[in-house]
């Protein structure tokens, strides 16, 4: 369930162009591509080469992060779910500017797209600074919750990692707790300083770099999937 505003400052004129022109040739739409038999959504069909892996970010907001993971990744097929109109421009520039094809886009909540994927079709799953609801009666709109464990555990493979990242120490804690009590995923490994340090195929974006500029420093927390078939997880 999406909650707040999907659209703010209006669109420049090369953006809105983009909005009409590149995203539906890149765009996902749900449930428009749920197939007629019910059968769940394989990824690698959203792409015109079957790609060596897929990936998945949630709410990816200017979509610098995945731009720059397309870019170094090309034989890995990218989908990003973001709601937020002016994000979507932002990520259709990059994507313009770098000829990325290797990404698709689903203007939508990232739940909804997640229901309907085959299960064990995702490498790698990213969900970086989501908004974290910081009064406590907004908290059950968090992303992370059971259920949304359940959908990330039942389409990553076995292995595959999911990664998480915040500023907000509460929602670290918070992500943690529920990753922990889901059971269906390992790590993150290290000790809290550890949490603390980029990993190597990171890249910054400008609202870390606010977030920097303002005394806030991120977590970066890897959980992997455990394996299913050895009866550990949920689904």
């Amino acid at each position: 369930m999406l909650y707040g505003r999907s659209k703010g400052k209006r669109l420049r004129t090369r953006h809105a162009g983009l909005m009409e022109t590149l995203l539906p040739k890149v765009r996902i739409d749900v449930p428009g591509q749920w197939m007629p038999d019910g059968t769940p959504l394989d990824p690698r069909t959203f792409f015109a080469a079957p790609p060596r892996q897929v990936w998945f970010e949630v709410g990816f907001g200017g979509g610098e992060h995945l731009a720059f993971q397309a870019g170094s990744n090309p034989d890995v097929g990218f989908i990003g779910c973001e709601p937020f109109i002016n994000g979507m421009a932002k990520l259709l520039a990059l994507i313009d500017e770098r000829a990325l094809g290797n990404v698709r886009v689903c203007p939508t909540d990232a739940a909804l797209l997640l229901e309907r994927l085959a299960p064990a079709s995702i490498d790698r799953l990213f969900i970086l600074y989501p908004d974290p609801w910081p009064k406590q009666r907004h908290n059950k709109r968090r992303f992370i919750s059971q259920g949304n464990l359940d959908l990330v555990a039942r389409v990553l493979k076995p292995g595959g990692q999911f990664r998480f990242v915040s500023d907000i120490d509460d929602y670290v804690a918070w992500t943690l707790d529920h990753a922990a009590r889901h059971g269906g995923f390992s790590g993150p490994s290290g000790t809290p300083e550890d949490w603390l340090q980029p990993p190597a195929d990171w890249h910054r974006t400008r609202y870390e770099e606010k977030a920097l500029r303002e005394g806030r420093r991120g977590h970066y927390l890897d959980f992997y999937r455990k394996d299913a078939q050895a009866g550990s997880g949920r689904v």
